[in-house]
């Protein structure tokens, strides 16, 4: 039985130098940057979603981890089941469901219905973020779906740097309530001009579906999963423990004043990004777990340095803001035709290192102490980009000028 529709009726594919579209992959990034709210606002809200529900900030803290579990569980098979649907109807009712979810939430009477909600909002989350990035290759030219990717997925860095503070600043002037009601109402917003201006693009032809195994041993993208999984580990290790790391260390800098620096770098990092994406992936690749490795080792050698600690969070920020677009341009280039596929995998493979993250974490900084979360990212950032250095022949090509592989299939306007 087929999922959600037919095959579409098709239209030509964007001609080589064409115009990027750049509306459409900016309303992309407006999914994104709701997805990323939706997600992170109850780490800005914990004190007043535990006042409220009369639990514990730890307890609270379950909404985030329950999100990340729906994406977790929905992820693989809901772009299994959808990979022949339209892209544009698959992207409305995922914003849809984001607007019910939030709705849902900001009016939810306990906790237990808070967390139903959250899981099922994780749900759609993994629906959107497995088909988002292979949809923005798809309807830019050939040359461009690099860059076209770094726009579609600019709403994240966007969302940590302002979005998460703003539904924080709100939530604590006129309730945590409102936050949620605020994210709702934009993505009513957004599904209004999806459906206006974004075009339209067939799912995958059923005469090139792979199975989910035989998309995993394609070659190149077993080892973009497994740089996923230890860059983005190394990252969360830091990023979900900051406050405790930042206070131990004594550097006198804030961690919402950190946070929002490590957001505008981040900014930074997209750009480069965008602009060399499309003929030096390998390069940024390597530099990005590089200066993972640098941030690491100044946290860990001058950790009683404010500015060895800025410097480094700068870093961090830069790096990891053009992460998402050049792991999810890698496995793109390596899977081909199963691109929505191998994003659901890389999204996963995401979530289960924000899973291992605040477990490690925890571990960590209960036990040995926030001093040796440095030590977890200088290490796992040295796995990453061991394995990018010694992938050099399927997942990141050392070939120059390299073009993206877009799936194949024509494109609707």
């Amino acid at each position: 039985m087929r999922v959600l529709s037919p095959e579409p009726t098709v239209s030509k594919q964007p001609e080589s130098g064409s115009r990027l579209p750049v509306l459409a992959l900016t309303l992309m990034a407006l999914s994104g940057f709701i997805i990323i709210m939706t997600e992170t606002l109850p780490a800005g809200l914990l004190p007043q979603l535990a006042a409220d529900f009369q639990v514990s900030n730890g307890t609270a803290g379950q909404l985030i981890t329950v999100y990340a579990l729906g994406t977790v569980v929905a992820a693989i098979p809901t772009i299994a089941l959808t990979r022949g649907a339209s892209r544009k109807p698959l992207l409305v009712i995922g914003l849809l469901g984001f607007l019910v979810a939030n709705t849902l939430t900001a009016i939810a009477p306990t906790l237990a219905i808070a967390l139903v909600v959250r899981f099922v909002a994780g749900a759609f989350s993994g629906l959107i973020w497995g088909m988002l990035a292979g949809y923005a290759r798809r309807i830019a030219a050939p040359e461009h779906a690099g860059r076209a990717l770094a726009i579609a997925m600019a709403g994240t860095p966007l969302a940590l740097s302002i979005g998460t503070p703003l539904g924080a600043w709100l939530g604590s002037a006129v309730g945590w309530r409102w936050s949620f009601g605020g994210v709702s109402a934009l993505a009513m917003v957004v599904v209004v001009l999806v459906l206006a201006c974004v075009p339209n693009a067939p799912g995958q032809r059923s005469d090139t579906r792979l199975s989910l195994g035989r998309v995993l041993v394609i070659p190149g993208v077993a080892v973009v999963l497994g740089v996923v999984f230890a860059w983005m580990l190394a990252h969360n290790l830091l990023y979900s423990y900051i406050a405790p790391y930042l206070q131990r260390a004594g550097v006198g800098l804030r961690p919402d004043l950190a946070l929002f620096t490590f957001g505008v770098a981040a900014l930074v990092g997209i750009g480069i990004t965008g602009t060399l994406i499309d003929r030096a992936l390998r390069r940024l690749a390597l530099a990005s777990t590089a200066a993972f490795i640098v941030a690491g080792a100044l946290l860990l050698a001058f950790s009683d340095s404010l500015p060895a600690t800025i410097v480094a969070v700068v870093l961090w920020g830069v790096a990891f803001g053009g992460s998402a677009t050049q792991l999810q341009t890698a496995i793109g280039n390596a899977a081909g035709e199963s691109v929505d596929v191998a994003n659901a995998m890389l999204t996963t493979a995401f979530n289960l290192a924000i899973f291992g993250g605040g477990a490690i974490g925890a571990l960590l900084v209960d036990g040995s102490g926030p001093a040796t979360l440095p030590i977890a990212m200088i290490s796992l950032s040295a796995v990453a980009f061991l394995a990018v250095a010694f992938g050099r022949k399927q997942a990141f090509p050392a070939t120059v000028g390299r073009k993206a592989v877009v799936p194949s299939g024509d494109y609707l306007s």
